[in-house]
């Protein structure tokens, strides 16, 4: 269970990466933080569907 919140949160996180505002001297990290925001969404959403799916097949 604790690896499963742990999954969400890190998701969370990543929508968060894409969310954030950069201005001024950061405006520069803004297309790091998108695809950083957009590998981390897409790698633990993807871990989140394996788990999902591999406790349906052990019932």
């Amino acid at each position: 269970m604790e690896r499963i919140l742990l999954f969400f949160a890190a998701m969370l996180a990543g929508f968060a990466l894409l969310r954030v505002p950069l201005t001024g001297t950061f405006a520069a990290l803004e297309p790091i933080t998108s695809i950083l925001g957009v590998i981390t969404v897409l790698v633990f959403s993807l871990a989140l569907i394996y788990l999902g799916v591999r406790n349906l097949i052990k019932r």
